[in-house]
């Protein structure tokens, strides 16, 4: 588990923007040992100071915290409640009186412990940008009877949702001692708009068993003002946010608000998208749940296709931005003959287009399994129905013309009119059957360590950030990070080569279409 230690005192990063890390002296408690402020050194992606988000026209105006060390170490912290609230109290951790516990020689994270953001290096690379190592602390900033937490869900539906909701409850509750847990009904407007719930373990006991999530959730209904006022009047001090990339950006403005009032409250990001797009973190949880639904309904294509003389299967799956499911279910099932992702443009048309491929596996094999996701192709459909691109729906997304349909229709008018040959298209869209199943065990097992790692953050003081795995291991990351750009498949890279000679589909580009620029090797 990497270095820890039980005498240390708790985690708290100096309120510094930029600071040089200096050896602690010893026995150093919850400030967090002597820092010496280095004058001006460049942040990486500090941008401006006063910056926006724009799917939201949402403002923050807080700098990263960023402490650099010798050989080009450099840490993108997060903020701590003892960055804007001087003279805050700490106390024992709980944990080292709890019999689940007892057998654990070593389980506080030690005030060090960061985790690399790039493993793969040379020997003479700087050790590069790090993260603070998720995990509890020796000092915690809470009393548990002092707690009053609470939980929303925003977004779309993700396999998972319940299983981080139970995990957050039972692990306040089991670890800390936390008896006051509610549930924010709605989403975001369900702080100023309905009721809360109560949250015990006993009444979300059985929750991860089932899909979607008891809380509800909504797109929009974002109030800086009216979250936060109720945040304030209902005595909340630790609050737990579940959702992707928008309702991110927006926990990041309620944290600067809260801030701005100094209240003592720990704001906790869990990401959750089911297209895997949220940039840092290794996966996002629900994804592997959903790859593998994807596969069943692939090979319910690959059935229907093989029945039939010239049978196509036509599935398409959740990507809007980024084809990571298409991707991994199709390296998955082997079924399938093409798949078409949002990063990797394609032609219908001409020599090297997807219809003259259609035709050529057609005659080789008698059937074809096609994968397309969501956002793949959009230009095309709007081009062809002549649409808009530039709706969105209440979180700030895309609207998407619905590229499965009508990319079957093209290829039946392809096919019965111009080649004159009979072919049996079957369109499968199984999405919102993925969206709404119970997590798989590893998802489950995922979503646990995320639950927690939140836990043990809002606990020891640590707010503003959001938790997931970077090369492994759980760390918290800095809001920006997360919202600073969307994860990608990158065509240029193996992965996307492995696909490649697994379908044996070429590339659709045509003569004058070049890469996006977004594709660089990684």
């Amino acid at each position: 588990m990497g270095s820890m230690s039980t005498g240390v005192g708790a985690a708290i990063a100096p309120a510094a923007t930029t600071a040089a890390l200096k050896p602690r002296p010893p026995g150093a408690e919850a400030d967090g040992g002597d820092h010496t402020m280095k004058k001006n050194l460049p942040c990486p992606n500090s941008g401006n100071a006063f910056s926006k988000l724009p799917s939201m026209g949402l403002e923050i105006n807080s700098k990263p915290k960023i402490l650099t060390g010798d050989f080009g170490y450099t840490l993108e912290d997060v903020p701590h409640l003892s960055d804007f609230i001087p003279h805050l109290p700490t106390y024992p951790n709980p944990l080292q009186d709890n019999p689940a516990y007892s057998a654990v020689r070593q389980f506080f994270v030690d005030y060090d412990d960061t985790v690399a953001e790039m493993v793969v290096v040379h020997k003479d690379t700087v050790r590069g940008i790090h993260f603070r190592r998720a995990g509890p602390r020796q000092r915690v900033f809470f009393e548990s009877d002092d707690v009053q937490a609470c939980i929303v869900t925003c977004g779309g539906l993700c396999p998972g949702l319940n299983t981080v909701i139970r995990e957050i409850v039972c692990g306040l509750n089991y670890m800390y001692g936390v008896k006051r847990v509610l549930g924010i009904d709605g989403g975001y407007r369900g702080f100023y708009s309905k009721n809360t719930v109560s949250l015990t373990p006993k009444s979300v006991n059985d929750i991860h068993k089932r899909g979607g999530t008891v809380l509800g959730t909504s797109r929009g209904g974002y109030d800086t003002k009216k979250i936060v006022d109720s945040i304030q009047d209902r005595g909340i001090n630790q609050v737990y946010i579940i959702g992707g990339d928008g309702t991110q950006k927006g926990a990041a403005v309620i944290f600067e608000e809260i801030r701005k009032r100094g209240l003592k409250v720990a704001v906790a990001g869990i990401p959750k998208t089911i297209d895997n797009d949220i940039p840092v973190i290794d996966r996002s949880f629900g994804f592997d749940s959903a790859v593998e639904e994807a596969e069943r309904a692939i090979t319910a294509a690959h059935v229907e296709a093989t029945s039939f003389e010239n049978g196509i299967g036509l599935v398409k799956l959740m990507g809007r931005y980024s084809g990571f499911i298409a991707m991994y279910a199709t390296l998955a099932s082997r079924d399938v003959d093409c798949c078409l992702i949002p990063e990797s443009p394609f032609v219908l048309e001409g020599p090297g287009g997807l219809f003259e491929y259609i035709e050529k596996r057609l005659k080789e094999h008698g059937h074809m399994v096609i994968v397309i996701a969501e956002g793949a192709g959009q230009e095309l459909v709007s081009e062809s129905l002549r649409a808009s691109t530039a709706q969105q729906d209440a979180s700030g997304n895309k609207l998407l013309q619905d590229v499965g349909l009508w990319i079957s229709q093209r290829i039946k008018d392809h096919f019965s009119k111009q080649r004159k040959m009979t072919i049996n298209l079957k369109y499968i869209d199984p999405t919102y059957m993925i969206r709404a199943i119970p997590s798989n065990a590893s998802d489950n097992v995922y979503c646990t360590l995320l639950a927690q790692s939140a836990v043990h953050g809002a606990m020891a003081g640590y707010t503003g950030f959001t938790v997931g795995p970077v090369n492994g291991r759980h760390a918290y990351i800095p809001f920006d990070r997360i919202n600073e750009k969307q994860n990608k498949v990158v065509i240029t890279d193996r992965m996307w080569a492995r696909l490649l000679s697994s379908t044996n589909q070429p590339s659709f580009l045509s003569s004058n279409q070049t890469v996006p620029p977004h594709q660089t090797t990684s």
